[in-house]
């Protein structure tokens, strides 16, 4: 069975933060969604759960990371291409997104970053398939 990777991720304002993903692009879970939670798809084994503050707290003793002012973690996400990073964090700037960093354009790797409507980091990253291949040769 492949490993597959929940992130949970504590938010506001669920059906804000689920109107906000489905403009960048994800689905949702309906099987794993209530009014607590949801679960959001973002690939064949990679999925963020949304939860509400509350119900996140439920799930540790420490504090809520204060995204206003603290980077608890960054979601990095890879791309297929140039464009498709592009797409995605356009589509999330749409949404109401802020700005992360300055974009990563380094050639052989490219890359764009935004925070969510929660403060969340979420880096999008492509990188030269043909630069990998070089790597693990050497």
């Amino acid at each position: 069975m492949a490993t597959k990777i929940f992130v949970n991720l504590p938010v506001r304002d669920l059906a804000r933060s689920v109107e906000f993903f489905t403009r960048v692009g994800y689905t949702f879970d309906e099987r794993f969604t209530d009014e607590n939670a949801t679960c959001m798809v973002i690939g064949e084994d990679i999925y963020a759960m949304l939860l509400v503050e509350p119900f996140f707290r439920t799930f540790t003793r420490k504090e809520i990371a204060d995204t206003s002012t603290t980077t608890e973690v960054i979601v990095a996400l890879s791309a297929d291409s140039r464009g498709q990073v592009d797409e995605i964090v356009d589509r999330a700037f749409a949404a109401g997104a802020t700005p992360a960093s300055e974009t990563n354009d380094q050639g052989f790797m490219y890359g764009r970053s935004y925070q969510d409507l929660d403060g969340h980091i979420w880096e999008v990253m492509w990188m030269d398939p043909a630069t990998v291949r070089d790597a693990d040769a050497a």
